[in-house]
């Protein structure tokens, strides 16, 4: 097992896991706010960088700059920065509930960039409180928050080697605040019909693509894992055997799973993770009658800068 690969296991800490979940639902909401609509909600997407979860820069409402709006995950404080130079820090401490952050996070954002309106009901979660009135989340454990970047980190740059040298569309390794895990999508270029009508699946899902990503586990599935499916797929998508041999299909899910376990126990857990993107794309491609061209280029490596 190499080092940076810790353990990651959603049941060991699930409180802690749930509140900064629920931390960057305010930011999704943010930028869902500001920031100008794009395709396949890409406007609506976060980061994962080296300090920790961030918007893109954020139109300021009063029009004087640009505001990024970030979860410092080394120094466990909410930051909101403006263009100018001004910044402000709010801490996560142990036991600050949501709704004090997202109130003081609010507030230094209008003072900064001016009033604005946020949805701050949570979205894809089991939770319904709105975000400044969330007093259930309030475990933060820094020690563990630490460990979860960690592991996030490694993914995200698996996932950053696996689009680089693919030649069709493709989105930025995306931090999703919604399902809290990070992906890629890469897509054939031809549309597709929505699995459902709810406001998420028609705009973000209205075009044919295979998604790479990975997350921390869930009350569904309480173990970290890299996950791959393709939209839309035919029956025999599942039936695959997929590279490295731990990787499995799970019914329950509807994708192709690789626990992390799996892979941080490997000789080389990068290249494992990456075999699994690989072939998990591979034969998405294959299945769903994409052009050979595109599954090809996947394959290869990043095209050589001229």
């Amino acid at each position: 097992m190499s080092a940076g690969w810790p353990m990651a296991s959603y049941e060991e800490w699930s409180n802690t896991c749930d509140t900064l979940h629920a931390h960057t639902q305010l930011l999704g909401k943010l930028a869902v706010a500001l920031a100008p609509p794009e395709p396949q909600l890409q406007h609506a997407a976060l980061r994962l960088t080296a300090r920790g979860w961030e918007t893109a820069p954020l139109p300021a409402p009063d029009g004087s700059g640009a505001m990024v709006v970030a979860l410092d995950l080394r120094a466990h404080q909410a930051v909101v920065e403006h263009s100018d130079g001004r910044s402000e820090r709010i801490a996560l401490t142990p036991d600050r509930p949501v709704g004090a952050v997202t109130l003081d996070v609010l507030a230094v954002v209008r003072g900064l960039g001016g009033a604005l309106k946020v949805d701050l009901n949570p979205q894809e979660v089991p939770w319904k409180v709105p975000l400044d009135e969330d007093h259930e989340h309030a475990t933060y454990d820094p020690g563990q928050v630490v460990s979860y970047f960690a592991a996030a980190t490694q993914a995200a740059l698996v996932l950053a080697a696996f689009r680089a040298p693919y030649r069709g569309r493709s989105t930025p390794v995306n931090a999703w605040w919604g399902s809290f895990d990070l992906a890629t999508n890469l897509f054939s270029g031809l549309p597709a019909e929505p699995p459902s009508n709810d406001f998420i699946m028609r705009n973000a899902m209205d075009a044919q693509e295979v998604a790479i990503g990975w997350w921390p586990g869930d009350a569904r599935y309480g173990k970290a894992a890299f996950y791959a499916y393709a939209h839309p797929a035919p029956e025999k998508f599942a039936t695959a055997d997929l590279s490295p041999p731990a990787a499995h299909w799970d019914a329950n899910l509807g994708e192709f799973i690789l626990d992390w376990d799996d892979v941080r126990s490997s000789q080389d857990p990068h290249a494992a993770a990456l075999q699994f993107a690989r072939s998990a794309f591979l034969h998405a491609c294959a299945v769903c009658g994409w052009d050979p061209a595109l599954g090809a280029s996947a394959n290869g490596a990043p095209p050589p800068v001229r």
